[in-house]
């Protein structure tokens, strides 16, 4: 069986109340952990303490919200002054890419979480045409717009192997700069 046909019978197992039922119940996760991230973010940052663990863990709740800024970067480049930032950044990657299936999830409940900006139209129009060479080059550039771009990808029934693979790409070369950045300014201004 080809992929194609994988991702058809996929699709057709999931219609009528089926397909409702599971639409609502991501979108019910979605903004559960959402507003759980969000009003327990201080004890988010106690994860830091466990090392490697701790770091994919921090990325992943910090990548897991949607549209609420819970920052990840930056707790990367810190831990990338502490670890090895080479690993750092994969645990950081690892965990950022797994927290933005809340976005994709979100879109493939077919509830619109976000109003239908012009950003929102220029990054779906992005998705259909380059598909996963959007989310990789998203996934990469530090912007806010990447929540939209998982929605859209969702909605859009991007395979949801395709669209973890090329965001876990575009996450660890992302962190990948962020780990080895904080690792560069300790060594420059702390010995």
């Amino acid at each position: 069986m080809s992929a194609a046909e994988a991702d058809i019978n996929a699709k057709k197992a999931l219609t009528g109340w089926r397909l409702t039922l599971v639409r609502i119940a991501a979108l019910a996760f979605v903004v559960g952990l959402t507003l759980g991230l969000y009003l327990y973010r201080d004890r988010v940052r106690e994860l830091q303490g466990l090392g490697y663990p701790g770091i994919f863990l921090v990325s992943l709740f910090s990548s897991a919200t949607i549209i609420l800024p819970v920052p990840g970067v930056l707790f990367t480049s810190v831990m990338g002054a502490v670890f090895n930032p080479f690993w750092v950044a994969v645990a950081a990657g690892t965990g950022a890419a797994l927290g933005e299936l809340s976005g994709y999830l979100a879109g493939f409940s077919g509830q619109s979480v976000v109003e239908r900006t012009p950003a929102y139209e220029r990054i779906e129009g992005w998705m259909k045409k380059y598909g996963q060479w959007a989310i990789l080059v998203l996934g990469f550039i530090p912007n806010p717009f990447f929540d939209i771009a998982g929605m859209i990808a969702g909605a859009l029934k991007m395979p949801i192997w395709r669209f973890l693979l090329f965001c876990w790409i575009g996450k660890i070369a992302k962190m990948m700069l962020f780990a080895y950045g904080g690792a560069t300014v300790l060594s420059i201004f702390g010995g």
